[in-house]
């Protein structure tokens, strides 16, 4: 869907992104509050929403989570909050991605296109991803490189499959550690850190430089095929 909802309560903001995404073909509906947005999402389903964190009702995160409850919407974040824990927190809630104002609209858009495309692709979930690296077939749980069989510990093929069926998305650490060691592990870093190296040994053609599993620094991991 190219409907998208911008939730933010500058003014100039909003008109500015109405303006950008009507020229690029998107429809546009706007929000100036929290209560607004969620009641615009439930009236009139869209196919992402532009979400700023602060809001003059109650906090964007809080919208995140109650999105959550209901809908699967691809969220983008927009905050003038610079701190990894604001990122943290509502990439934790349920956002798609994060961008810290000011920010460039041509990379806005970009971002925009790259979330939507993540939903139009789960939908169709490919079985086989490739990589200029490696080859990753999901329903034979196999991974090959440069012809040859990669054996990877249970552990290491848990971590590459959830970064593979969210291809491009930020994905925290403590949704990597919820997911793959339960949620009683969701602040021991340290196991992701070794796995994290583990994986790139077996994977990128320059483990300390790499291509495909990339760090977000004091924030999680990106899958980039």
């Amino acid at each position: 869907m190219n409907h998208v909802l911008v939730v933010d309560d500058d003014p100039h903001i909003l008109k500015a992104l109405r303006i950008t995404l009507q020229a690029h073909g998107y429809t546009v509906t706007t929000a100036s509050d929290g209560e607004s947005a969620l009641r615009s999402a439930a009236q009139h389903p869209v196919g992402a929403i532009i979400l700023d964190l602060g809001l003059p009702d109650i906090d964007g995160t809080t919208v995140i989570t109650r999105l959550r409850e209901w809908s699967s919407v691809p969220i983008l974040v927009l905050s003038a909050r610079h701190g990894s824990d604001d990122k943290i927190e509502a990439l934790d809630a349920g956002a798609d991605d994060y961008i810290t104002k000011p920010f460039g609209l041509d990379e806005l858009i970009a971002r925009l296109r790259a979330v939507l495309r993540r939903t139009v692709d789960t939908s169709e979930e490919a079985p086989v991803v490739t990589t200029a690296s490696f080859t990753v077939d999901l329903a034979m749980r196999r991974v090959t490189r440069d012809g040859k069989d990669v054996r990877l510990t249970p552990t290491e093929w848990s971590i590459l499959d959830l970064f593979v069926r969210n291809p491009g998305k930020l994905i925290t650490q403590q949704q990597l550690l919820s997911k793959v060691w339960g949620p009683a592990y969701g602040k021991e870093a340290n196991y992701l850190r070794v796995y994290m190296a583990q994986l790139r040994r077996k994977l990128e053609p320059e483990p300390g430089n790499p291509r495909h599993l990339i760090t977000e620094t004091g924030i999680g991991y990106r899958f980039l095929p």
